[in-house]
């Protein structure tokens, strides 16, 4: 059984690279895998609603779509770095935290000896020399202190900083909505709970139809402008028990608590109405994005209810 779905797999990947006429090349064997193993379900999606809409696989479109998993996989490698960096600096700031400390007790000591080695009545030069050299590790140890201090003070910036940078590795920068590893995280927790819950839990895919021959017409500031408006309009019924993220290109992604498939397609299917009221134009030409029927930027969806 295992051997025919392998066999099926390797069917299916080369059927697919061979009727799309696309290379064989380490990303497309790769992105074929994902595709049809099941290990991507959003390239799937991508690549049956190509398939349908007629227009076709191309190498150009597949190394786009692509393209956003590569980011995603180079933010995991960056993420690892910066959490042990995190672990790093927090070792390091205790360690000179207790360092300090030590040294501080050690100088408060030293300085008591010095005053007791200064009182005394009649010191020979043994005990002169010998309260100079204590006088002297003392100054050592203010400075050891203080260069301490400083350490510790840069080492809590730094992990400020740090945390400033995972929080903006986690923010898609055009739509300022969640990005799709941020997401992911917010699913396993989500899932996590609403299996002990017993709460429904609903992941709706939206992408925009057309939305490259949108770019193409109109330019890639206006694609920006429609992306950030459907991620505000999107954000607008996002509340403590319902998520939004940008999952990557035109594709956003939805996780519903508590609501059920139905209910969680209601609301947007309001915000597809909503949308579809609206005339976008573009603002360097005045030309409007909607002509007759044809709705260029209409958001569909895909449903997973668990």
């Amino acid at each position: 059984m295992f051997q025919q779905a392998r066999a099926h797999l390797l069917d299916e990947i080369g059927s697919f690279l061979l009727a799309y006429e696309l290379d064989i090349t380490p990303n497309n064997l790769m992105a074929a895998h994902g595709a049809f193993s099941g290990s991507n379900p959003g390239l799937a999606r991508q690549i049956a609603h190509q398939v349908a809409s007629g227009i076709g696989i191309t190498q150009q479109w597949l190394d786009e779509v692509t393209a956003a998993d590569q980011v995603v996989d180079k933010h995991d490698g960056i993420e690892f770095l910066m959490t042990k960096l995190e672990t790093t600096l927090e070792n390091f700031s205790k360690n000179t935290t207790a360092a300090r400390s030590a040294t501080s007790d050690y100088s408060d000591e030293l300085e008591q000896h010095v005053a007791e080695l200064v009182q005394v009545q009649e010191t020979g030069h043994i005990i002169s020399s010998l309260a100079d050299l204590a006088k002297a590790m003392l100054e050592r140890t203010r400075h050891l202190e203080a260069d301490m201090r400083r350490s510790e003070d840069e080492a809590t910036t730094l992990r400020r900083n740090l945390e400033k940078a995972k929080r903006d590795a986690e923010v898609d920068h055009l739509t300022g909505l969640p990005n799709r590893r941020a997401f992911e995280t917010v699913l396993d927790r989500e899932h996590k709970e609403a299996r002990a819950a017993l709460d429904p839990l609903v992941v709706a895919f939206c992408d925009i139809d057309h939305f490259k021959l949108v770019n193409d017409t109109h330019g890639h500031d206006a694609g920006d402008r429609v992306l950030r408006l459907i991620a505000e309009m999107l954000s607008e019924i996002s509340d403590d028990n319902c998520h939004v993220a940008r999952h990557g290109g035109e594709e956003f992604v939805m996780l519903f608590r508590g609501a059920t498939l139905s209910e969680a397609r209601s609301r947007l299917d309001d915000v597809r109405e909503n949308l579809a009221d609206r005339r976008l134009v573009n603002r360097k030409t005045d030309e409007p994005f909607v002509r007759g029927d044809n709705y260029d930027g209409r958001l569909s969806g895909d449903y997973d209810g668990r």
